[in-house]
């Protein structure tokens, strides 16, 4: 996979000009940019059509979590909007994320279920009753939602090398939470390079504020790439 297609662009941003903006800065620069709830809300689908009539890949990262009718539903209506990669929560449990996945049939369009939000530790994990530590709720996550037909989940830096031997090298991994070196932490809690995610065993790497918050976001893009162009594979 060429290095530059490795790399999700997060475009977190309040609005439909925000998002041109930074899509006219980063186009070439990046494999993929994810729309989730904040743009999603602002700017509906219509942006997600936009984006891939310009040819761009698409990451629809609404985190659907409901009743197995109603996740069939919203990603078959995903999969008409032709993104790339949709993703369902984990905790929705097997029976929704099989109706999920029963809902693309054909197309083109990956599933990926989220494990454990990299804001998370133990301590809040705790909080909110589901059983620790975070390791193991990611596996634990990981292993249903394979079991229940996703091709892959979002899980942090963190936590890929043990997925990737649970699961197996068709798995997809797609890691948020990755910050270049020298970079704040934000409200991540479980982060790391993106070459220490990479040589773990990811496939996609999810990077936002470090790029749409840099002065140069397009020089901050480059900057990426070459890291994960010189990152050791497993």
């Amino acid at each position: 996979m060429n290095p530059r297609d490795r790399l999700i662009v997060a475009l977190d941003v309040p609005d439909v000009d925000a998002a041109r903006r930074l899509l006219d800065r980063l186009a070439g620069r990046a494999g993929m940019f994810k729309v989730g709830k904040q743009l999603f809300t602002a700017a509906g689908p219509g942006l997600v059509t936009e984006l891939v009539a310009r040819g761009e890949k698409v990451f629809l990262d609404l985190k659907y979590h409901d009743i197995p009718n109603t996740m069939a539903g919203a990603v078959k209506a995903a999969v008409t909007l032709g993104v790339s990669l949709v993703d369902v929560h984990g905790l929705a449990g097997p029976v929704a994320i099989e109706s999920a996945a029963g809902a693309i049939g054909n197309a083109a369009t990956r599933l990926i279920a989220v494990t454990v939000l990299t804001s998370h530790d133990d301590a809040t994990l705790a909080a909110i009753g589901l059983r620790g530590p975070v390791p193991e709720a990611v596996r634990r996550l990981a292993l249903l939602a394979q079991a229940a037909g996703a091709h892959g989940v979002v899980a942090s830096p963190r936590e890929v090398r043990l997925i990737r031997d649970a699961c197996g090298d068709q798995f997809l991994i797609v890691t948020p939470g990755v910050r270049p070196s020298g970079s704040a932490m934000g409200d991540q809690a479980r982060a790391a390079t993106p070459a220490a995610a990479l040589s773990a065993g990811a496939d996609y790497l999810v990077v936002g504020r470090p790029i749409t918050e840099a002065a140069d976001p397009a020089a901050a893009a480059d900057a990426i790439v070459g890291e994960i162009a010189s990152a050791p594979r497993p």
